[in-house]
């Protein structure tokens, strides 16, 4: 009842804002009116495809007019490289890491190195739901042809979702007004042990039903061959080596995805438009293991096969009104999105002692998950003399359902056909409700421009946890004041200086809020959720300055601090893990002890339920710098340079003492060059990437994450204005990914140093090939 007092009190202030100058103002002159809905897009002719298709310039970042900090780049600044989706794309710009991800796998996007959880992915600048249980959404989901733009926004501003600590990606896709004529895509990948795949996009645009509309569609077969190898010691000394393994992954799949938009003015002020995309991911993962461990003089091998499918969806589809209004324009966005995953991970372990054979077991996890998110809003802008108010309501419904069940086979014989039984289920239903009214003013006093915003963001969720029949049921509620501020100096027409203070939230990873104890978790520890967490937050600043170099180039350094409360943290129950209780209970049966009291006063307990909790502060920072330009400077009109990198650091304490955030690649860079032949119609170009280290301590586990060196190349050739043919070449220096785990049974023997198991990890893909037809009509 106090959530819905708040927030009608606070609508209610800000309709009051919005009809009091209105009812009651009485200028001298006439206000000036706000820019119709219809007039503000109506300058600019319809880009024609065939320009993006045969490119007759270099493209570079765009400066953007915005006062909130953007950094803005267009299809055509990724599209010589062939990029296949999203993530291909993304990977090129400041900030942006991706830690975790497989080998030439970029899904999982991280700015300033922050896990996917404080990142927040926009398509059209809406939440989307995603696969991740951080809230994440896999951007390697989204193939590039669907893409107008993608643009960085590095602080909140009130009329959007405060979940972006880290600051937000926004993929815009592309708009039937902005694109006129049609374009196919034809191109076939190598990879590096011969496989052939196809490749296939279209994308046609024009006028029809009164208004534009844009389709587009692609399919295209996703393939990634890996080698890895995995060598485990007793202890980091590498003296004793314990057990190694080899191994051979296949992911072979295809996707299948399609947008469209539709726009049309309605009247003198109104347009209406639509627009929907989906993505269908079908692959199966294949495993070839084999393993040999060495125990007290034995020699244990073993055959471990294992094999997944992967059966993913996401669509979404969104309707926006605009028209004038009481002197200003109104804005009606309703928005519908849905996230499906019916996926199975299956492994078999066949073990033979000195050639013998021991025994054989086989795991299999079905998933069965939904997410769909449901968002209404209204906002209205108006001008108030000098300067122009926005006020808004988002409300928005989340839907969140996981089912897994887990089966478990031991053969009795050699050579017995696998046939799974029962284990475990455990289902999880998280549903969430938000209202989110905001108020946001702006204004440009000439060399200054500036806006100053609140958003009061409320949520009320109720979580449902299932394991083996038994429910339970917990609601969680709470509200949050986010205030942001952006200034914007044109110090000249070429300098410009920026800052930022925004206050962003992250909220509870959803597998953080499931109530279900999970055996062995971390190491011989459990762990169980908490309903009952309060969302991470964010005090953020960003100050940068950006020079315009010439017509077409641009340079900008930013340096960005967030200072975070209420981190979410492992922390310990004190109630001892479900395999400590058997220990105790197997004491007392073999008449060791009399009572269970006795075995835990004669034998300690040393492995722990853990959970999650608010436990402290973090901070983060760092600086970002990226340059765009052609070399016009030294008389090269036709060649550009591209380079950024970004260094951050963390820190934050847990049960160890500081440490950085988990998971926080240390720097990024990117450096790159096209060279341009005009009178050859024909170009090419190279690009260059390097991921710092990361690193991970959670309890039981520390691991350091490293990826190689990245080199891409391209030579593309054009036919007239329609036909361009373009060879892309990936992974040239053969990267690898490189593990260092650090592995403890509990978190005594963590501290101790007293080692369970060391290994050393790494994995290869090869480089890849790729050739590219794009015809204009």
């Amino acid at each position: 009842m106090n959530t819905v007092f708040k927030t009608t009190a606070l609508s209610q202030a800000l309709l009051l804002a919005l009809v009091a100058p209105v009812a009651f103002a009485a200028p001298a002159e006439p206000a000036t009116p706000a820019t119709p809905a219809a007039a503000v897009d109506a300058a600019p002719e319809p880009k024609q495809l065939d320009t993006v298709v045969v490119q007759a310039e270099i493209a570079y970042r765009n400066r953007t007019p915005d006062i909130a900090p953007v950094l803005s780049y267009d299809l055509e600044y990724f599209q010589r490289f062939e990029p296949n989706t999203v993530g291909d794309m993304v990977k090129r710009l400041p900030g942006v890491a991706f830690v975790g991800s497989d080998i030439m796998e970029y899904d999982g996007v991280q700015l300033r190195g922050l896990g996917g959880g404080y990142t927040q992915v926009l398509i059209n600048g809406k939440k989307v739901p995603g696969a991740g249980d951080d809230r994440s959404f896999w951007v390697d989901r989204i193939p590039a042809e669907m893409v107008d733009r993608i643009e960085i926004l590095r602080n909140n501003s009130a009329n959007r979702s405060g979940d972006a600590v880290a600051g937000a990606i926004n993929i815009i896709l592309r708009d039937a007004y902005e694109f006129d004529g049609g374009y196919l895509r034809v191109g076939v990948n190598r990879w590096d042990d011969g496989e052939v795949n196809p490749t296939l996009g279209a994308v046609a645009s024009g006028e029809a039903l009164g208004g534009r509309i844009l389709g587009g569609i692609n399919v295209q077969d996703r393939y990634r061959g890996k080698l890895k190898r995995s060598d485990r010691y007793s202890d980091p000394s590498m003296q004793e080596l314990v057990s190694w393994e080899d191994q051979e992954e296949v992911k072979d799949g295809r996707d299948y995805s399609g947008n469209v938009s539709y726009t049309v003015d309605v009247g003198e002020t109104g347009r209406f438009s639509v627009d929907g995309f989906y993505v269908k991911t079908d692959r199966e993962v294949t495993e070839v293991s084999f393993e040999e461990e060495y125990d007290d003089g034995e020699t244990i091998t073993a055959d471990v096969p294992g094999f997944s499918t992967v059966d993913q969806q996401n669509w979404g589809v969104g309707a926006e009104y605009r028209f004038d209004m009481a002197g200003g324009t109104t804005e009606l966005d309703l928005d519908y999105a849905r996230f499906e995953d019916k996926s199975m991970e299956s492994e078999e372990a066949h073990a033979r002692v000195d050639g013998e054979w021991d025994e054989s077991e086989a795991e299999r996890l079905d998933i069965d998950a939904s997410d769909a998110e449901t968002s209404f809003k209204v906002a209205h802008k108006r001008s108030l003399g000098a300067a122009q108010m926005e006020f808004g309501i988002d409300y928005r419904t989340k839907k969140r359902e996981i089912d897994h069940t887990y089966y478990e086979f031991a053969a009795e014989n050699e050579g017995d056909a696998v046939v799974y039984e029962l284990d475990t289920a455990v289902g999880s239903l998280i549903e969430e409700t938000r209202i989110d009214p905001y108020l946001m003013f702006s204004g440009d006093l000439g060399v200054m421009a500036w806006e100053a915003g609140l958003r009061y963001e409320t949520t009320d969720s109720d979580i449902e946890s299932s394991q083996d029949g038994d429910a339970i049921r917990v609601s969680k509620d709470y509200n949050e004041l986010l205030p942001s501020l952006h200034l914007k100096w044109d110090l000249t027409d070429a300098d410009r200086i920026s800052l930022s203070l925004a206050k962003s939230v992250k909220r509870p990873n959803f597998n953080e809020l499931i109530p279900a104890l999970l055996d062995g978790e971390y190491g011989d520890n459990d762990y169980i959720g908490n309903p009952h967490l309060d969302p991470e937050t964010a005090n953020g600043l960003d100050l940068g300055y950006e020079r315009r170099l010439g017509k077409r180039g641009v340079v900008g350094i930013n340096f960005f601090y967030r200072d975070i409360k209420d981190l979410i943290e492992l922390v310990n129950t004190g109630e001892p893990s479900d395999e400590m209780i058997g220990t105790w209970e197997d004491l007392v049966e073999d008449g060791e002890y009399a009572t269970i009291e006795e075995a835990m006063a004669a034998e300690p307990a040393d492995s722990w339920v853990f959970t999650s909790a608010n436990v402290g502060d973090g901070k983060v920072y760092g600086v970002e710098v990226d340059i765009s330009t052609p070399l016009s400077a030294f008389g090269m009109d036709n060649t550009g340079v591209f380079m950024n990198y970004a260094y951050v650091k963390s820190d934050v304490d847990d049960f160890m003492g500081s440490r950085r955030f988990n998971g926080q690649a240390r720097s990024a860079f990117n450096v790159g060059f096209i060279q341009d032949l005009p009178t050859l119609d024909a170009s090419f170009g190279v690009s260059y990437r390097k991921q710092g280290d990361a690193y991970e301590r959670i309890v039981g586990e520390e691991v350091t994450i490293s990826y190689g060196d990245d080199l891409e190349a391209f030579v593309e050739k054009r036919f007239g204005n329609n036909l361009s043919l373009r060879l892309t070449a990936a992974n040239l220096l053969d990267a690898s990914k490189d593990e260092v785990f650090h592995k403890f049974d509990t978190i005594d023997d963590q501290l101790a140093r007293d080692y369970d198991e060391f290994e050393l990890e790494t994995e290869e893909a090869g480089p890849s090939y790729q050739l590219v037809m794009r015809w204009a009509f």
